[in-house]
């Protein structure tokens, strides 16, 4: 898409938006927003506050649908199991693409986007602070996990080697060789859904879950050692 188009379509939207919600007031859209909100598995923008805070929060002004350069965002829309006007996306179909600048937060007029969020320690922006969801591996269809050699998941992401990485395990259908795994780091994963995106298989044999869904909790009474993500396999079983 052509700058200018794209400059023209943003002004567009912005206008529309804007002329829509002065119209029909926060009141007429809060109502939409609980008519169908079934939000436990939707993805959000990058430094997205927790579902309840970010529902408080996001007035669907729909400034960062506008301004994701790979029209990654869009809004739900009645019918759909999303908060009506609440921005969200579907990796499958277009996963986020991490951009440095992290527009989309940018653009949020009322902190629903946290940016401050996804800044390190000297204040500088950091997409890779981003926890949209976690990636979790259905080992029982994923082809690597049957004996194929496929890394199309782990070559798709951009933090290879922390968020995700190849663990390699005896193939025991032939007994001799290995299976290269995958395998995803939660503390690391973005939730971008580039893994996702570029999983061969039909449906995905990767998905990317909000993480509150994907990840357990222990709970303080248990003393835990550290989870250890460093496989050890020994030379002969390669």
């Amino acid at each position: 898409m052509h700058e200018v188009d794209k400059t023209r379509r943003r002004m567009i939207f912005r206008t529309l938006q804007g002329v829509t919600l002065t119209a029909v007031g926060g009141a007429f859209w809060a109502g939409f927003v609980h008519e169908n909100a079934q939000a436990d598995l939707v993805l959000r923008p990058p430094g997205a506050l927790p579902e309840d805070d970010f529902l408080a929060t996001c007035i669907r002004c729909g400034l960062c649908v506008s301004d994701c350069p790979y029209d990654t965002l869009r809004l739900g829309a009645y019918g759909d199991d999303v908060p009506v006007g609440t921005p969200y996306f579907k990796p499958r179909e277009v996963p986020c693409y991490l951009c440095e600048d992290i527009p989309c937060a940018a653009a949020c007029p009322t902190g629903a986007l946290d940016l401050l969020g996804l800044t390190d320690e000297e204040g500088e922006l950091d997409v890779s602070r981003s926890r949209m969801g976690v990636a979790v591996v259905d080992y029982n269809n994923c082809i690597a996990a049957r004996g194929l050699r496929c890394d199309a998941c782990v070559r798709a992401c951009p933090y290879i080697g922390d968020a995700i990485f190849v663990d390699t395990r005896r193939n025991p259908r032939t007994g001799k060789h290995a299976m290269l795994v995958p395998v995803v780091d939660a503390d690391y994963c973005t939730g971008c859904g580039l893994c996702e995106h570029a999983c061969v298989t039909e449906k995905a044999s990767i998905l990317v879950l909000p993480r509150d869904v994907a990840l357990g909790k222990a709970g303080e009474h248990y003393d835990l050692p550290a989870p250890n993500f460093t496989p050890e396999v020994p030379e002969n079983e390669i």
